[in-house]
C-alpha cells in the first residue's frame, strides 16, 4: 500500500469492473418492483394455499417469492403454530437436533465507513479504537479454547489496517492455538469470517489461508434505506456490498453466508430480499445456495442514535413471524440466532428451526484474555442481549432436548459448496451431524463441562446414542461401527475424530 492515505486507501475499493460483469442488462437481481408486487398480491392468503406452501417447504424445497409472501401476511394465529411446527420439523429432518455453538472474536474496530445505527462507525469519537496484533488475537483464541470453543467467526472492521493480509495472519495465529484440556488438547478448528466486502485477488488469499464460511450481510436490500444508512465509504456502494459473495465464490470459497439486519426497513421486504439472494446465488452457482442466513435485529449502539430511534422497530413477535418464515422459504439453509437476543427470546426462536447460536459471547476488542466489562458500550459495537457462559447456554439446549455441536467435519470432509447442498436436501447430511454432534459434545462434556451440565448431558448423549442404533440407516451403515469405534476412543481422550 506504501505511503497511501486512509481516504486514497478507502477510494480504491470498489472495484466496478467486478460488479458490472454480473449484472444482467445493467441490472443486478434485487427487483423492487417485484418485492412489492409480491407484498401486494399475496395478502390474506386463505387455510389451503398456506397449507400446501407448508407441505412444499417439508418436502425441503425452497419457496418463491408468490409463497413466501403469502406466509410474510398470515394472521391466524392458528396457522402461524402450524408454521412454527413444521418449521422445527424442516430443521430436524436437515440437520436433526443438533445446535452448532460457536463465538465471535473481534480484531479490529477501525472503520472506514459511518454507517449511522454502528458503534463503530468513523465519526463515533467516544469508541476506544484498536487493532489486535496476531499476538494478542492468538491470546484471544486462546481463552476461548480453554472455554471450550472449536468454531469461531472472527469480526474486522473495514480499513487498510485490517486488510486481506491482516486477515490472513490472524487466520493463522488463531489456527495455531493447542492448548491441554481435562483429557486431551483443544484447538479451534473452523474459522469463520465476517469482513467488509473484498475484491477476487483479496478472497483468494483468506482462502489460501484456510477461511471457513464467509459472512457478510447487505444490511437491508430496500436501496433508499441502505443509501440513508450508509452515507460514506466503500460500503455506501449497495452493489458492491450486494455482489460480495459471488466475488468469494468465484475466488474458490464455496460456503457463505448472508443476512440482514433487520430494523432498517419493513421486516417482510428484508425477508424478501434475502429470498432473492438465495435464489441468485442458486441460479449462478449451480444450485449452491447460502450455507447459513442471519437475521440479527438492530440493537442500541453507543453514539449511533439511529440505532435506538427507527421506524422499523421490529417486535419479539414480528422476529417470530420472520424466522418462522425465513426456515420455511429457504429450508435447507443453516439459520443463526445470536447474543443480541435475551436469553427467553433465544430459546423461543431455536425452537422454530435454528441450527447455530453463539455463547460466552464478548464483542469488545481484548474483551476474552483481558480484564472487561461485557457491557461497556465503548469497546463495543452494540449492546448483548444474552452474556451467559458456554456451560449455561449447554445446558439450557441439553435441557430442550438439543445436543450442542462443535463439530466441523463436513467441511474438513469437503462437504461444502454443491456437495452439502445435495446432502442437505436429500436429510443426508442431518445424519453425518448427528454422529459428529455425539463425538463433540463427548469431548465437551469430558473437557470443560461443570458437574450440573455433566449429568443431564450424560441423559441427553444416551438418548442420542439409542436414536442412532435404532436408525434403519445407520443399521445397515457402515458408519455405525466406525462411529462406536470412534466414540469409545473419545471417551478415552482421543480427540478430533469425525465422521
Amino acid at each position: 500500500m506504501g505511503k497511501m492515505s486512509v481516504k486514497d486507501w478507502a477510494d480504491n475499493v470498489v472495484k466496478e469492473e467486478e460488479i458490472d460483469r454480473y449484472l444482467e442488462n445493467g441490472k443486478d437481481f434485487i427487483d423492487h418492483d417485484a418485492i412489492e408486487r409480491h407484498l401486494d398480491n399475496n395478502k390474506k392468503p386463505d387455510k389451503i394455499k398456506v397449507r400446501d406452501i407448508i407441505q412444499k417447504s417439508l418436502s425441503i424445497e425452497r419457496l418463491d417469492p408468490d409463497e413466501t409472501a403469502a406466509l410474510l401476511h398470515v394472521e391466524d394465529p392458528e396457522l402461524w403454530q402450524e408454521m412454527a411446527a413444521a418449521g422445527l420439523e424442516v430443521k430436524r429432518k436437515v440437520y436433526d437436533n443438533r445446535i452448532v455453538i460457536f463465538a465471535p472474536l473481534y480484531c479490529s474496530n477501525l472503520c472506514v465507513n459511518n454507517c449511522l445505527y454502528c458503534g463503530f462507525r468513523k465519526d463515533n469519537t467516544h469508541e476506544i479504537r484498536r487493532v489486535l496484533t496476531p499476538d494478542e488475537v492468538r491470546m484471544e483464541a486462546e481463552s476461548l479454547v480453554k472455554m471450550g470453543h472449536k468454531r469461531l467467526i472472527v469480526v474486522y472492521g473495514e480499513h487498510p489496517s485490517s486488510d486481506a493480509d491482516y486477515m490472513a495472519e490472524t487466520i493463522k495465529a488463531i489456527y495455531e492455538v493447542r492448548e491441554k484440556t481435562r483429557k486431551g488438547t483443544g484447538t479451534i478448528r473452523r474459522v469463520n469470517i465476517n469482513a467488509a466486502p473484498l475484491s477476487v485477488d483479496d478472497f483468494k488469499k483468506l482462502w489460501k489461508a484456510g477461511i471457513g464460511t464467509y459472512q457478510v450481510f447487505q444490511e437491508t436490500y430496500h436501496r433508499p434505506t441502505y443509501k440513508k444508512m450508509h452515507p460514506v465509504g466503500p460500503k455506501s456502494d449497495y452493489r458492491w456490498r450486494l455482489y460480495t459473495h459471488h466475488r468469494a465464490m468465484e475466488a474458490g470459497i464455496d460456503d457463505v453466508a448472508i443476512g440482514a439486519l433487520f430494523g432498517l426497513y419493513h421486516w417482510r421486504y428484508d425477508v424478501m430480499g434475502l429470498l432473492y439472494h438465495a435464489m441468485e446465488l442458486e441460479k449462478r452457482f449451480d444450485g449452491i445456495g447460502p450455507h447459513t442466513v442471519s437475521f440479527p435485529r438492530l440493537m442500541p449502539a453507543d453514539n449511533a442514535p439511529y440505532s435506538e430511534h427507527t421506524d422499523h422497530l421490529v417486535s419479539d413477535e414480528e422476529f417470530k413471524k420472520l424466522v418462522t418464515v425465513l426456515r420455511l422459504a429457504i429450508p435447507y439453509t443453516g439459520m443463526i440466532v445470536t447474543a443480541r437476543e435475551k436469553p427467553d427470546l433465544r430459546k423461543e426462536v431455536i425452537k422454530l428451526g435454528c441450527t447455530q447460536t453463539d455463547a460466552s459471547t464478548r464483542i469488545g476488542l481484548g474483551a476474552y484474555s483481558e480484564q472487561y466489562d461485557r457491557q461497556d458500550k465503548e469497546r463495543q459495537q452494540f449492546v448483548l442481549g444474552d452474556t451467559r457462559e458456554l456451560d449455561d447456554v449447554v445446558r439450557e439446549l441439553a435441557q430442550m432436548g438439543m445436543i450442542s455441536s462443535f463439530c466441523t467435519a463436513g467441511y474438513r470432509c469437503g462437504r461444502t459448496g454443491d456437495k452439502i447442498m445435495g446432502l442437505l436436501k436429500c436429510g443426508t447430511e442431518g445424519k453425518f451431524c448427528k454422529l459428529n454432534a455425539v463425538l463433540t459434545f463427548r469431548e465437551w462434556l469430558d473437557d470443560f463441562s461443570s458437574p450440573e451440565t455433566q449429568k443431564i448431558g450424560e441423559e441427553l448423549i444416551r438418548k442420542e446414542i439409542g436414536e442412532i442404533r435404532k436408525d434403519a440407516f445407520f443399521r445397515n451403515n457402515p458408519l455405525l461401527k466406525e462411529f462406536e469405534d470412534y466414540y469409545q476412543r473419545v471417551s478415552e481422550g482421543e480427540r478430533d475424530l469425525f465422521l
